[in-house]
């Protein structure tokens, strides 16, 4: 006797996954989480120009966080899976809706958005420079594996060994550039996902935008041009 079968219904997050606006919505709360992270991280590297007891008195301070419930160190290791796995979902997402960006126009066809901003141009190999950047910042300032000068548990010190050397100068700004026009772009993007744009906040968000990307890149980049300047040392 034949068995009757019935086509499962398609789970939530499987149908979140396979559509558009589910993708999109995915890359800008994984957007939104990397914001946060990247805001965060530069207000704690700021504190580089308060001297190094400051600056290791934070790196410190960011291993104690939870105590004594969470054991030395377990803070950071929580956050790390959160970040990966937001960095991998905006990744995949971005590949998968440009490559659908891509079948949607199986015609070669002339551009005609002589507008389109520089940011929107690069997103692309922006996210490759990003990519790589994380790794070797990883090996530069977390496990010191290419910080030839480095020494474990002196985070300031090891920051400004790093910023001594003009490849790590040259590596730190060209992804901080990415980063602004990534920032840029992506929150503009993220707020017409998530439906926070309108036509009366179109300008506000675009001020927004470019306001937290120029301050972003700027107090970034300030770190390892005041290193070279010799006015961190």
């Amino acid at each position: 006797m034949a068995l009757a079968t019935r086509d499962r219904a398609p789970s939530l997050i499987g149908s979140v996954w396979r559509s558009t606006v589910g993708k999109k919505t995915i890359m800008a709360v994984s957007g939104a989480i990397m914001l946060g992270y990247l805001i965060a991280h530069l207000a704690g590297n700021l504190k580089v120009f308060f001297g190094a007891d400051d600056f290791n008195g934070y790196a410190h301070w960011l291993r104690t966080i939870g105590e004594p419930i969470l054991h030395h160190g377990w803070f950071l290791w929580l956050v790390r899976p959160v970040l990966l796995a937001a960095v991998v979902l905006h990744g995949i997402t971005a590949y998968q809706l440009s490559r659908r960006d891509l079948a949607a126009r199986p015609q070669k066809y002339v551009h005609q958005r002589t507008q389109q901003s520089y940011a929107t141009r690069t997103m692309r190999w922006g996210g490759v420079i990003l990519t790589l950047f994380i790794i070797w910042h990883i090996l530069d300032l977390t496990t010191l594996t290419v910080n030839e000068r480095a020494e474990s548990g002196h985070p300031y010190e090891n920051l400004v060994a790093s910023f001594s050397t003009w490849y790590g100068n040259t590596i730190y700004i060209t992804a901080m550039v990415a980063v602004g026009l990534h920032v840029r772009h992506g929150l503009w993007s993220a707020a017409q996902t998530l439906g926070v744009a309108s036509a009366r906040r179109t300008q506000t968000l675009k001020i927004a935008s470019n306001g937290l990307a120029l301050v972003m890149t700027c107090g970034f980049i300030s770190i390892p041009v005041s290193v070279m300047l010799g006015l961190v040392d």
